[in-house]
């Protein structure tokens, strides 16, 4: 009865200094704005992600080795705390689970061999940890601090596991076991237990079985002030991580009379579900290592950005306790203090960093956030974005070209605009959105001539806009100019909207991206497909053919766009397009959704990368002719402008070709097509 209750007064202690712990939380993230994205709708897609990301712990196993024994520590968990809730049973009123028969021995016998696995990894985590120091433990925001967590949380679990099989052992030398228990682990140390006596086996009993309950309430009331929180947010955080397609930005209201900040300069400003992302992040450093603006040396860490903002946050919930729910200013900024300005502008937006996490912490739309606040509260932009601006404000497009010109790469080709289809009172099959590149690009001018005469040979009924196409507003977006995006996109939509279109392809993966994605946050809603997805069906379904032995036995490398795989999911179509025409497709060393980036992206085209570290596009291009390929193919104009610059770079003739020359090269009308 005295151990029952004492037992009782320390479980009441425990708890009630977690809930104090737990309530401190919950304020700083009620501190947090409104979140841009809806995070309980389809909540069966949730609950899918959830077992597969969260439970399943898939995203883990994109690291091999290291993800197999943190899997085995997740599950371990899982099994090991039913035990531990058999514990509190037993401490608050002596029972048990043995009253579930045959399940029990399942579940007794799962925990024992978990118990082990857990204690293999948790070696194998200090032995990665102190001798082999893995690239991505390093880095200016890996403090001792850090370090040291991540060995007490290793310690403790070593303790609670070895505590568990203690008392299980004990309780087998002691004759003291409950029906239909199956201990193995438990059995095999049963023997060096044999020679203690009835009350030192009892005393060896309470040591392990008060250390085991003690531990598990000193593990849980260390978690609200460890990196190891994730232990508890994980879960919540993926399932409440967003639906939409990674690619995906959160639309400011400009138009809000109440706002007088945009974009983020400090925690204030940053959103409930990003508080979350940063108290969730475990700091692996997978994120980092995948980072092409790391890679190549810029002082960009995307793990440190999710460590600086938790660092900011707890430092400023520390004012926030005395002030009575009113503002607290302190003289310093996330922004500027904690996160540089070059920090913000060096990432390409490529979402390498949200592929890797296995937490689904969304890090590229805080850094548009924090560039969005440079943008138009601070007015921090380079030369070459400010001229980027203007071109598009006056010429609607990046570049100096005249707006007159954006459809004189159609010269000859007998293509017909929306408004010549809309005078005659016709509409076509499908609206061909150029983009800008396309249009003005003189290299990839011929990409778009190469797709449209593929398009009239497969019997296509295809128009374009001309002089009234705008640019998506892409790459005002991803550099923090929010106002100039929606103004080229409520242009866009309206043109759209006037001619009735529902159906666009388009060879950029940007454009794609915003028509497909972003467009219906300002009710532009289209069927959008890029030009290897529409190719790739036109060969399928008969209305081209192909001349098999064009490019047969060709050594070709296939580059992922980032916006078209990563941000979209397209990986297979272009392969396919390459297959057929029985081409040799050798990989990259990282492709699909590891692919690594061109480094154009997030408006990278326009910007100078900073000076003294290697650019993105040389790396990239050295690792595509590391494979000897013949040809280098891509699918987004962007991608073939800093490859074709970066073999140049080596000094190597290898040729850049886009999906759409290559089919170009082998494909000729069915016979037997029927005109839409």
């Amino acid at each position: 009865m005295v151990r029952n209750l004492l037992f009782a007064l320390i479980t009441l202690l425990a708890f009630g200094l977690f809930a104090y712990s737990a309530r401190r939380l919950w304020l700083m993230l009620r501190r947090g704005k409104p979140d841009p994205f809806p995070r309980l709708n389809r909540p069966g897609e949730r609950l899918g992600r959830l077992l597969r990301i969260g439970i399943g712990q898939s995203k883990i196993f994109r690291f091999r080795s290291a993800g197999l024994l943190h899997a085995l520590v997740f599950w371990g968990f899982i099994v090991i705390t039913i035990g531990t809730l058999e514990v509190m049973l037993e401490g608050l009123f002596g029972g048990h689970f043995a009253f579930l028969g045959p399940f029990y021995s399942l579940i007794t016998a799962t925990q024992e061999l978990f118990a082990v696995a857990v204690i293999v990894s948790c070696l194998g985590f200090l032995w990665r940890r102190y001798v082999v120091r893995p690239r991505r433990f390093s880095g200016p925001e890996m403090k001792p601090a850090s370090r040291w967590d991540a060995t007490v949380i290793l310690l403790l679990i070593l303790a609670l596991m070895v505590t568990l099989l203690g008392t299980n052992a004990a309780m087998l030398a002691g004759g003291l076991d409950r029906p239909w228990a199956a201990r193995p682990i438990s059995r095999l140390l049963q023997a060096g237990l044999e020679g203690l006596s009835p009350q030192g086996l009892r005393w060896f009993y309470e040591l392990n079985w008060w250390g085991h309950i003690l531990l598990v309430y000193a593990f849980l009331n260390y978690l609200p002030y460890s990196k190891h929180l994730h232990v508890l947010t994980s879960l919540p955080n993926v399932y409440l991580s967003r639906l939409e397609p990674m690619g995906v930005l959160g639309k400011l209201d400009l138009e809000d009379p109440a706002a007088t900040n945009f974009g983020v300069r400090d925690v204030e400003d940053v959103s409930w579900k990003q508080m979350l992302d940063a108290l969730t992040c475990t700091e692996c450093g997978r994120c980092t290592a995948v980072c092409p603006a790391n890679t190549t040396g810029k002082r960009l860490s995307p793990r440190k950005l999710y460590v600086d903002l938790r660092d900011r946050l707890e430092q400023k919930a520390a004012l926030w306790a005395g002030a009575d729910g009113q503002p607290v200013e302190d003289g310093k900024a996330y922004l500027g203090d904690w996160v540089t300005p070059e920090e913000v502008w060096a990432c390409t937006t490529c979402q390498a960093c949200m592929q890797e996490c296995p937490v689904m912490i969304e890090h590229v739309p805080l850094i548009v956030d924090l560039r969005r606040h440079l943008v138009l509260m601070q007015g921090e932009v380079s030369p070459e974005l400010q001229t980027m601006f203007a071109n598009l404000e006056s010429k609607y497009t990046p570049w100096a070209f005249s707006p007159q010109d954006r459809a004189s790469w159609a010269e000859g080709l007998g293509i017909a605009t929306m408004a010549e289809l809309a005078a005659r009172g016709e509409s076509p099959e499908v609206l061909f959105w150029v983009g800008c590149a396309g249009s003005f690009d003189d290299r990839y001018k011929r990409v778009t001539r190469a797709l449209a005469q593929l398009l009239q040979q497969a019997g296509i009924r295809f128009a374009i806009l001309g002089t009234e196409e705008r640019c998506t507003g892409d790459p005002a977006r991803r550099a923090g100019n929010e106002y100039l995006a929606q103004m080229l996109i409520q242009e866009n939509v309206a043109t759209l909207e006037r001619y009735g279109v529902r159906k666009i392809v388009t060879a950029c993966p940007h454009c794609f991206n915003m028509l497909r994605n972003e467009y219906p946050q300002f009710g532009g809603q289209y069927e959008v497909v890029h030009h290897s997805q529409l190719l790739e069906e036109l060969i399928a379904s008969g209305r081209l053919s192909v001349d098999e032995k064009a490019l047969d036995g060709r050594r070709i490398t296939y580059h992922d766009s980032c916006y078209l795989g990563r941000a979209n999911g397209v990986y297979e179509e272009p392969r396919a397009l390459i297959s057929a025409l029985r081409a040799d497709l050798v990989e990259m060393a990282r492709s699909r959704s590891r692919g690594f980036c061109c480094g154009a992206g997030g408006a990278q085209m326009w910007m100078e990368e900073q000076p003294g570290h290697k650019r993105v596009n040389i790396e990239r291009s050295e690792e595509a002719l590391a494979t000897k390929a013949e040809v280098i193919a891509t699918a987004c104009p962007f991608c073939m402008t800093m490859l074709r610059d970066g073999v140049t770079a080596h000094g190597a003739s290898v040729p850049v070709l886009d999906v759409a020359e290559l089919l170009a090269q082998a494909a000729s009308p069915s016979a037997d097509r029927t005109p839409s």
